[in-house]
């Protein structure tokens, strides 16, 4: 049997193959992602997707997230300022609901704190979408902890924050920035099936709008609960929507002006 040497025993089936193993997965993606997308070396030959024989080879893989599919499956230790204990957190936790995983790139620095700050005070308004946050960076819970007790503007701050501390999940994520060590400025909401349904990532010099990612959940919210009905560029919750149809098609301008 084939020995590979890999980053990970469990292999992610989309994203950046090494150049070996693309001529053998490449035609069989699609085939392998009715499985889940990640499957070990011993499931992949089973299943006939690896080479049952063959050199050894050195592989690396990036799992590469899409929206509107599963989200990739995550374990991540936790700092609770609120309890002030570190706990871990997975998909599993918030299955059935929506949540959001907020990265940014480390503790002690300066843009970061003044999104948590933003996060912090719509809090409220997250919690009556049902919604649930999770800030994340490269950072270990101590240090969230140290940076949580030292920075005022992170005073009251609730939110879990969650310890990528060796960078696997960003990796797997494509938002990690080798030549930093730290995750990139990048924003996920999940809905309660554990789709994705909206990502966004910003240059490390700029810094998040809450209310904006707070708009896009009440839009992704409202498309949810009202089938056929999408929602057109900037708009908040209360504003006219569009009904699908095909006898609507390139005539929008007189739609939009009829209410």
């Amino acid at each position: 049997m084939a020995r590979y040497d890999v980053e990970d025993h469990r292999l992610p089936l989309i994203g950046n193959h090494g150049n070996d193993l693309s001529p053998v997965l490449s035609p069989r993606i699609t085939e392998a992602r009715q499985y889940g997308g990640l499957l070990s070396l011993q499931e992949l030959q089973k299943k006939r997707l690896l080479p049952l024989q063959g050199r050894k080879r050195k592989v690396s893989y990036t799992y590469m997230f899409k929206v509107d599919s599963p989200f990739p499956h995550f374990t991540l230790e936790v700092y609770d300022p609120q309890k002030e204990e570190v706990g871990k957190i997975t998909n599993k936790d918030f299955k059935g609901k929506w949540f959001i995983l907020f990265f940014y790139p480390a503790d002690f620095t300066f843009v970061c704190p003044t999104e948590l700050l933003d996060l912090n005070r719509r809090r409220e308004e997250f919690r009556k979408l049902k919604t649930e946050i999770v800030a994340v960076s490269t950072d270990t819970v101590y240090t969230h902890k140290a940076w949580v007790e030292m920075e005022e503007l992170l005073k009251g701050f609730k939110y879990q924050m969650a310890a990528d501390h060796n960078g696997k999940f960003s990796r797997e994520l494509d938002i990690y920035y080798e030549e930093g060590g730290m995750a990139q400025r990048a924003a996920f909401i999940i809905d309660p099936d554990g789709v994705l349904r909206a990502a966004d990532i910003v240059s490390d010099a700029v810094g998040r709008s809450a209310g904006e990612i707070l708009r896009k959940l009440k839009a992704l919210q409202f498309v949810r609960n009202n089938p056929g009905k999408v929602c057109p560029a900037s708009w908040e919750e209360g504003e006219q929507v569009i009904v699908k149809s095909i006898k609507k098609a390139g005539k929008m301008y007189k739609e939009l002006r009829r209410k």
